[in-house]
């Protein structure tokens, strides 16, 4: 008979050696106690962290939510927000193009090519809706919580590959992608999960991201992640959708799509966001998440990403001119 939960350890325990948030940033710590009331699950322990080169004063109890195992991937993640942090302090040193104060470091060109922001959630939060609220002043709209995410430089220059190649060379990513979303997706969580405790919060929280990112990329692939030249082949594929096509019958754009237009989704994630309802702690964990899943697939491009563009026939170009 398997145990309780009640008399189950926490996951993290005492004398431990752990990463843990103070605001934005991961400071290495050592948890000093481990508080569990009578009754109390094991992930509703108590930790009181003391962290690495600060002064006892510092020291602080916190929830699990706040901990990480310490471990390579999140000291690669601990120096991501440090970098990240160092940069904001230091301010823009010009103005750069596709560069966002207030996003990511990569905006997608996408803007100049009749993009509509969609108005969808993430996390399962309802949208802002132009009935429900009036107008806001700048000062509001500046101090809603923000995404800002720090895209490894190989997806960066994979982003820029992909942009010259549909807007300049008139190339379409292949379709159906032979690694869809949703393949990718899968393989993340195959990879990540057995690195989180089973049943934990953390495990929760992967699934919840990727089934946000999923359902994000369903419904505003076809509204606001393809550039003009695409749209003929995007509505070539809808119609196969509907269709008795044993390929395409059924799927969906993740189904379909691949690496190259959902790197395009999460570098517009920050504006998207930014027309939730989300609170700052939520944002902070979908950042968290968000840079993992950037981190990993960026060690995979070889794998995931298409080798090479092909090139539609010369009735297609005129089409999609037209």
């Amino acid at each position: 008979m398997a145990p309780s939960r009640q008399n189950q350890a926490p996951p993290y325990a005492k004398d431990e050696k752990v990463l843990c948030f103070h605001g934005d940033l991961m400071y290495e710590a050592k948890i000093m106690e481990v508080a569990v009331k009578p009754g109390q699950k094991p992930e509703d322990a108590q930790y009181r962290i003391h962290y690495r080169g600060w002064k006892a004063s510092w020291d602080d109890w916190v929830s699990q939510d706040r901990i990480r195992k310490f471990t390579d991937d999140n000291k690669q993640l601990a120096s991501q927000l440090q970098s990240q942090a160092r940069s904001r302090t230091q301010g823009p040193k010009g103005g750069k193009k596709g560069v966002k104060a207030n996003g990511s470091e990569m905006s997608s060109a996408r803007g100049s090519e009749e993009r509509v922001a969609g108005s969808s959630s993430f996390g399962g939060r309802g949208p802002r809706r132009g009935r429900d609220f009036e107008l806001e002043n700048e000062d509001n709209f500046h101090s809603r919580p923000t995404i800002k995410l720090m895209v490894p430089d190989i997806l960066k220059a994979i982003l820029v590959d992909d942009w010259e190649n549909v807007t300049k060379n008139n190339q379409l990513v292949p379709l159906p992608h032979p690694h869809p979303v949703s393949k990718i997706l899968a393989d993340y969580a195959e990879y990540e999960t057995p690195k989180r405790p089973a049943g934990s919060s953390h495990v929760d929280i992967l699934e919840e991201t990727l089934a946000g990112l999923k359902e994000y990329f369903d419904k505003s692939l076809g509204r606001i992640l393809l550039y003009r030249f695409e749209r003929a082949q995007y509505a070539e594929v809808f119609k196969k959708w509907g269709s008795e096509d044993p390929e395409y019958q059924g799927k969906t754009a993740s189904d379909t799509y691949g690496p190259e237009h959902l790197m395009r989704l999460i570098v517009s994630l920050p504006e998207l966001v930014a027309q939730t309802n989300m609170d700052q702690q939520s944002v902070n964990r979908l950042r968290e998440e968000l840079m993992k899943f950037c981190s990993w697939l960026s060690k995979n491009t070889t794998e995931y990403f298409v080798s090479h563009y092909e090139s539609p026939t010369q009735d297609y170009i005129q089409k999609a001119k037209e």
